[in-house]
């Protein structure tokens, strides 16, 4: 049960995860959009007709902090992919190929993604200094989006992130001390576990 729902949680993790960064939605005006990996631009009124393009490469993206950004986030979310399909393929496994069933593995894997993504939304803003954002967004500087405003896709990429580094904190075991003994919830084997505490 546990390691079906972790990994759901992981997949829809990366398929969110994926969507955001191909969103050209993290700062938008009435006839513009950006994201990290994309950007569109539409007539006033008219968003029906976007024109869109995607950066093809790391030289086309326009400022070096975005370029920093863009790989730490895609370098994240390869990370929580890989660990989504080893987990998929971890829970369709035959349980004799899988004695701890109920363990979670590679739970490091996933706070170095979540840490990999964190970081490069906490870079991404300082691009906003850049001259293409400056053109499009008029009066934009680190941290301030001037007359963009904040899109669905970057406030989608900040909850995948907060999401994807709870999950390897769930992961982990509880441990709670009841008079002078640890007791230790073990998923691994399904049993408390008690443990003295040893008198300094």
């Amino acid at each position: 049960m546990f390691s079906s729902m972790w990994v759901a949680l992981g997949l829809s993790l990366t398929c969110t995860s994926a969507l955001s960064l191909i969103s050209p939605a993290w700062f938008q005006t009435p006839t513009f959009s950006f994201g990290i990996l994309t950007y569109c631009s539409w007539p006033q009124g008219n968003s029906w007709n976007q024109s869109c393009t995607t950066f093809s490469s790391l030289e086309d993206i326009p400022d070096f902090a975005w370029k920093v950004s863009a790989v730490m986030l895609l370098g994240g979310w390869l990370l929580l992919a890989f660990n989504a399909i080893f987990l998929l393929s971890w829970a369709v496994a035959p349980k004799g190929l899988c004695p701890r069933r109920n363990s979670v593995p590679m739970p490091r894997v996933q706070a170095v993604a979540a840490t990999a993504m964190i970081m490069g939304l906490l870079v991404f803003p300082i691009g906003l200094a850049s001259p293409f954002v400056k053109e499009v967004c008029e009066a934009s500087s680190m941290y301030h989006g001037g007359k963009c405003r904040l899109g669905w896709g970057y406030t989608t990429a900040i909850l995948n992130a907060v999401l994807a580094s709870l999950l390897p904190i769930i992961s982990w075991p509880h441990r709670t001390k009841v008079q002078g003994r640890t007791i230790i919830f073990s998923r691994a084997t399904e049993r408390i576990i008690l443990v003295p505490e040893m008198n300094k």
